[in-house]
């Protein structure tokens, strides 16, 4: 998880062979070192397809999801384990280095309430026993917290970084999102600084999810305190372009983040890198 990818859903969120072959070519054409790849339904994919996709243009991969309501992991650890287990083998065999997104519950998961203990402790044992899998696979697991909108579980860095600790891994890492900071945290930079031990990947997406540098996101306040703890991790950028309509529910997102992709491709990928290149990132 090294240099600068872009999430797969600037193409396509159906990763089935033609989506897959639309994005790796993109990501080619745009010089990428890797693309995330959403694996909303694992046992769909073609792995085998993907890793010969991957393997012929040198891209790395990484893997994310969130869990579909039946296994979400606040009341059904263990159906969260069994489904977290079938997408680390999915990831395992196309070849990716990491699983990680809401990994620890759904996308649109909210009861109107704050987390119970109970909720929690079904969340830490999921998320322990994935672990413990994906090390056995040789692959790292990432949390992503996420906004009060998506999720009331985790919504910080701190307390993803409560949950690491709680369950004691180091193959555990903190995968921040610039989007959700800018709603939850206090200033970027502290959710930086809170998560400096554990963080190896950060979703750049702007305010609205568009386009980055046309929003309300500080992107100097984001890549100064990256800079700040030497951070070495992915930097991918995110804006959803294509998602099917139960993910855009799940998103809150009601209308249109940018007109095509490239615009966002063509604009806020190179401002990203030129702010990479100015606090010597990468």
């Amino acid at each position: 998880m090294k240099g600068f990818g872009v999430h797969a859903s600037m193409w396509t969120m159906s990763w089935d062979r033609s989506g897959a072959e639309r994005t790796v070519a993109a990501a080619i054409e745009y010089k990428l070192d890797f693309i995330e790849i959403p694996l909303l339904n694992p046992p769909a994919v073609d792995a085998e397809h993907t890793r010969h996709l991957l393997e012929h243009s040198g891209l790395g991969a990484v893997c994310s999801l969130g869990l579909p309501q039946p296994v979400w992991a606040s009341v059904n650890p263990e159906g969260a384990i069994d489904h977290l287990k079938t997408a680390l083998d999915k990831a395992k065999a196309l070849g990716a280095e990491a699983l990680s997104g809401v990994t620890y519950g759904g996308i649109g998961e909210r009861t109107g309430e704050p987390p119970t203990q109970r909720e929690l402790d079904n969340v830490a044992q999921a998320i322990g026993k994935a672990d413990a899998y994906a090390r056995s696979l040789g692959l790292r697991f990432g949390i992503e917290p996420v906004n009060r909108y998506e999720s009331h579980l985790i919504n910080t860095a701190r307390q993803a970084v409560q949950l690491i600790e709680r369950i004691g891994s180091d193959n555990l890492f903190v995968h921040l999102d610039t989007y959700h900071m800018n709603i939850e945290e206090k200033g970027a930079a502290n959710g930086i600084l809170d998560s400096r031990e554990h963080i190896e990947y950060i979703h750049l997406s702007e305010s609205d999810r568009g386009t980055p540098g046309e929003g309300c996101c500080d992107w100097d306040e984001v890549f100064a305190a990256l800079a700040a703890i030497e951070f070495s991790g992915g930097l991918a950028m995110e804006s959803f372009i294509n998602m099917p309509p139960e993910v855009a529910y799940g998103l809150s997102v009601w209308r249109p983040v940018a007109e095509n992709f490239e615009e966002v491709m063509d604009r806020g990928l190179p401002f990203l890198r030129n702010k990479a290149r100015q606090y010597r990132l990468g």
